[in-house]
């Protein structure tokens, strides 16, 4: 699904590079889900096949949804917070090879301006400008020479989503054992495979892949492992 036309006026696009959303939330939705569907069914499916009491179903898997929800978001800060200090700490050389080396950080702008398209007087004026804005000038050179962008991760928000997604998928495969179905692994193992799916459709919107192809793909990679926890599982039966 291609991205909904925004607004060009000039007030619309300063706001736009004013609040840069950096990589945004859809690598931890995805990333917190499928780990919360996955490792509380692969509980589900072990005790199950196992032919342990529900109760054990429950009590586990509430265990897991808390601790191993905790677990990666507190995995996923630490993470994110590793490539923020890495971006301030190459943030801060920079500003220092522009104090130290000026000459050599101008030589640096002008080639990576070029590597843009950039060239003759165009060049000159722009390599100019740039050098003239501090910030701009760090911000290119991060660009450039390392390949990152200027918008700096949130180690908070990722926690916080990460969490949020596992702990919504992961109480999915608990919920018929909670409220007592018939035949509650049965519905377990569908809602299951249904949140698969759910969760690559969801991802298709950030992406050309179809909804149904981004579902299939998720749904695939997410069945072999309930598969894979049920038939261990199976093995203590």
């Amino acid at each position: 699904m291609l991205d909904p036309d925004h607004g060009h006026s000039e007030a619309e696009i300063q706001a736009r590079l004013a609040a840069p959303p950096g990589r945004g939330n859809l690598r931890d939705i995805v990333y917190g889900g499928i780990d919360g569907a996955v490792t509380t069914f692969a509980i589900v499916a072990g005790v199950e096949g196992a032919g342990l009491s529900p109760y054990v179903i429950i009590a586990l898997g509430f265990a897991n949804v808390l601790a191993d929800g905790f677990s990666m978001a507190a995995g996923n800060y630490s993470a994110t917070k590793a490539e923020a200090d890495n971006l301030a700490r190459l943030r801060r050389i920079e500003e220092d090879h522009i104090d130290r080396h000026p000459r050599g950080e101008r030589a640096e702008l002008r080639a990576i301006l070029a590597s843009k398209g950039l060239s003759g007087a165009t060049l000159d004026e722009a390599t100019d400008q740039i050098g003239q804005n501090r910030k701009a000038w760090v911000d290119l050179m991060l660009d450039g020479e390392y390949g990152l962008g200027s918008a700096d991760p949130e180690p908070r928000r990722a926690a916080l989503v990460t969490f949020a997604a596992f702990l919504t998928a992961g109480l999915v495969p608990m919920l018929p054992f909670l409220i007592g179905v018939p035949q509650a692994f049965e519905v377990a193992t569908g809602l299951t495979l249904a949140t698969f799916f759910g969760i690559g459709t969801l991802k298709s919107r950030w992406s050309l892949t179809p909804w149904w192809r981004s579902g299939l793909e998720t749904l695939s990679i997410g069945g072999l492992a309930a598969a894979l926890a049920y038939g261990v599982g199976s093995l203590f039966g």
